[in-house]
């Protein structure tokens, strides 16, 4: 088989690296079948488009989205190459794009020993709908430092909660894919968190948000209001259908379970939702928040 020549921070075309050690010459995993490796090709700044988002990490790792650009992915195909590429005697050797046809070799890597890979989520292609993506972490062998994209986060190993000012406007969607627009029911919703954020103010009510990381998870959850002084968490929705009062209800639940003491609730919403709604949250002691005229009207369990 042909013995590896290429040098870090090499830079050759796409096809002379496949016309000598094989692979697949389209998509980002190459498996070869004519040398020991897996090719493997990252492209930062046009991978965004299909819901791929590469970059190094604080472990020193290099995170690296698995293949399929369509639904949740899986661990099969070329995804399964890299997960076997030890067993199967294959190098890992990864490639950034840095102009039309032509690659910067980045080094060999390995999959982490203690953590291969983990699952987050994105966009499918095309700002499609959220799915699971496999995000494997890739430990360097032999490869140049650490340059390139940087990813904004790292997964904990241990849960992270920390309190932060509710002027910084994350919303989790945006967190998946930050270069989308917002929809106008996340506008609605952001003037909705400002006003009643204000009148609890006014009320002398210490009010902050939480942000929360669960260990493994590559994006942290934003809460949208925690009332510290009366100790209730608030999530609002721009709407009052049942999609977006079942949505706020689950996130709600999500978010307790790793603050203490754990806060009562509430869903924060526009106007009057219909009784059967009203009734699911206090079902599940859940208060109901919304502007009736110039007050604010709460039902609560």
């Amino acid at each position: 088989m042909q013995g590896w020549k290429i040098e870090v921070g090499q830079q050759l075309k796409r096809v002379e690296i496949h016309a000598v050690y094989g692979g697949r010459r389209q998509g980002g995993i190459g498996p070869s079948r004519v040398s020991d490796n897996v090719l493997l090709f990252t492209d930062p700044s046009k991978g965004h488009k299909h819901g791929y988002f590469d970059g190094w990490g604080d472990d020193r790792c290099y995170h690296y989205a698995g293949e399929g650009q369509l639904g949740d992915q899986k661990m099969t195909q070329g995804n399964l190459a890299i997960l076997n590429h030890a067993v199967d005697g294959r190098a890992l050797r990864l490639f950034r794009g840095v102009a039309s046809g032509v690659c910067e070799y980045m080094g060999e890597f390995t999959l982490d020993a203690e953590r291969p890979w983990y699952l987050t989520d994105a966009p499918e292609t095309g700002d499609g709908p959220i799915r699971s993506v496999i995000m494997f972490r890739l430990r360097p062998v032999d490869a140049a430092p650490a340059v390139g994209i940087q990813l904004p986060n790292t997964p904990p190993v241990a849960l992270a909660v920390d309190e932060v000012g509710v002027e910084q406007h994350h919303t989790e969607r945006a967190l998946v894919d930050p270069s989308r627009e917002p929809y106008e029911a996340e506008r609605r919703e952001a003037a909705l968190v400002r006003d009643y954020v204000e009148y609890l103010r006014v009320q002398g009510h210490d009010v902050v948000r939480h942000r929360i990381t669960p260990p493994g998870e590559l994006k942290p959850l934003y809460t949208d209001v925690f009332d510290r002084t009366d100790g209730v968490l608030i999530e609002a929705k721009g709407s009052i259908t049942r999609e977006a009062i079942r949505m706020a209800v689950g996130q709600l639940l999500d978010y307790r379970r790793h603050i203490h003491p754990r806060p009562e609730l509430a869903v924060l919403v526009p106007s009057r939702p219909r009784q059967d709604l009203i009734d699911l949250c206090l079902d599940v002691r859940v208060a109901v928040v919304w502007l009736e005229g110039d007050a604010y009207t709460t039902i609560t369990p």
